[in-house]
């Protein structure tokens, strides 16, 4: 299992994506060479997260700032 496929099992399980792990995640997208196996959880992590089925700290935070 790859370092994606890790990250967005651990996220799914937790039902929350941190900005840290938020921003891992783009670095790796960006700078490693994945297989399909990470990018089927990377696109999975997107349906669950269009889906409301995890929450995302980036949104959150997006939310609480525009309501301040």
């Amino acid at each position: 299992m790859g370092v994606i496929c890790d990250l967005v099992t651990r996220t799914l399980k937790n039902g929350y994506l941190t900005v840290e792990q938020e921003n891992k995640l783009k670095q790796l997208l960006q700078t490693t060479k994945y297989g399909r196996e990470d990018f089927d959880a990377f696109i999975r992590l997107q349906n669950a997260a269009f889906d409301g089925l995890i929450r995302q700290e980036s949104r959150e935070l997006f939310m609480v700032a525009r309501e301040g």
